[in-house]
C-alpha cells in the first residue's frame, strides 16, 4: 500500500464532507509546489486532502535516481489500492497530468464521487489527439472537472474543442496557462493567480457534488 500524505486542517478528519485524493504527474514528487498549492488550498476550503506516490516515484524519493513511470497496469492498481484504503463513497480522485489521467481510467469502475484532472494530457507534445487517452473520456459517467491551460501543449483550448468528450466532463480554462497553468508575463496574469482560479473552480465543483 502506498504511503498517503494528508494535508491541512482536515488531517485525517472523518467529518469532512469529501476527501480529495491527488496523484502527481510523471516527473515531480507528491509534495512539489504545484501539488502543495492544490492540496493545501482544498484543505483550507474544508476538504480532507490526500496524496500518494506511484512506486517508481516512491523509489526515486528513496534513492534519488530518476526512472520513467511504471507501466499502466501498475499505475492503475496503485490508484485502486489508494481508493480501497480511503473508501470510494465520499472520495474525489484526480491529480496532475498523468496522475489525473490514470485516475480517469479507474473512476467509473471504482465508483468514486468525482474526478478532478489538473492539466489532462490529451496527447504527447507536438502530437495529435491520442485515441488511447481519449476513448474512455467519451463515455465517462463520473462527474468530472478538467482544469486546463488554454495553451497547454498536451491539450490546448484549440485542440480540445474538437474532442468527443462526455457530457459529464466540465472544462475550466486557465487563461494563457501552460501545462502547469503558468501564463506568459505579457498576459498580465500570474501562475499563482491561475492556481487560485483553478482551486476556486474545484471548490465550486465539489460543492455541487
Amino acid at each position: 500500500m502506498p504511503d498517503i500524505l494528508f494535508n491541512g486542517p482536515q488531517v485525517g478528519a472523518k467529518d469532512a464532507p469529501l476527501t480529495v485524493a491527488l496523484a502527481h504527474g510523471a516527473g515531480a514528487l507528491m509534495d512539489s509546489p504545484f501539488m502543495d498549492a492544490f492540496a493545501e488550498g482544498l484543505a483550507e476550503a474544508g476538504y480532507r486532502t490526500a496524496r500518494f506516490e506511484f512506486p517508481y516515484m516512491a523509489e526515486r524519493r528513496e534513492t534519488g535516481v530518476k526512472k520513467p513511470p511504471n507501466r499502466a497496469p501498475v499505475l492503475l492498481d496503485t490508484w485502486k489500492e489508494v481508493i480501497g484504503e480511503l473508501g470510494a463513497e465520499n472520495l474525489v480522485i484526480g491529480g496532475k497530468s498523468m496522475g489525473g489521467r490514470i485516475a480517469s481510467m479507474v473512476a467509473d469502475e471504482m465508483g468514486v464521487r468525482g474526478l478532478v484532472a489538473l492539466g489532462y494530457p490529451f496527447h504527447g507534445p507536438g502530437k495529435v489527439a491520442d485515441e488511447v487517452r481519449l476513448s474512455h473520456l467519451e463515455h465517462l459517467k463520473t462527474p468530472s472537472l478538467f482544469c486546463q491551460g488554454t495553451r497547454d501543449t498536451l491539450g490546448s483550448a484549440e485542440d480540445v474543442k474538437g474532442y468527443p468528450l462526455s457530457s459529464n466532463i466540465q472544462l475550466h480554462w486557465l487563461e494563457d496557462g501552460d501545462h502547469g497553468f503558468k501564463p506568459r508575463k505579457a498576459s498580465g496574469l500570474t501562475e499563482d493567480g491561475n492556481w487560485k482560479d483553478a482551486i476556486k473552480a474545484i471548490v465550486s465543483f465539489l460543492g455541487e457534488l
